[in-house]
């Protein structure tokens, strides 16, 4: 079973690549939140579970969560940007 971990530090636009933001800027949103990136997973068609008490590793000072999705058949960049895009339509 592959397990993919997605942080919302892959998608805030307030951070830069070397930070760890992985979707271009025009697919990034401010503050994103694990439950907007679980319910953007959802929509693409996998399992989601948040998890809340999660550090990301860059900033460990902030509890931020993190989504884990098990199983997933694309790459773990696929699956990025398509949550992105599901991020931002959320947001509009």
């Amino acid at each position: 079973m592959v397990e993919n971990v997605i942080w919302p530090a892959y998608f805030d636009a307030a951070l830069s690549r070397r930070e760890g933001r992985r979707v271009p800027e025009d697919l990034a949103v401010e503050e994103p939140t694990v439950d907007e990136i679980a319910t953007a997973v959802q929509q693409v068609g996998y399992d989601a579970v948040v998890e809340r008490d999660v550090a990301y590793p860059r900033q460990h000072w902030t509890d931020s969560g993190r989504v884990l999705v098990k199983d997933a058949d694309d790459s773990k960049n696929d699956l990025v940007q398509a949550v992105a895009a599901y991020v931002g339509a959320l947001r509009s």
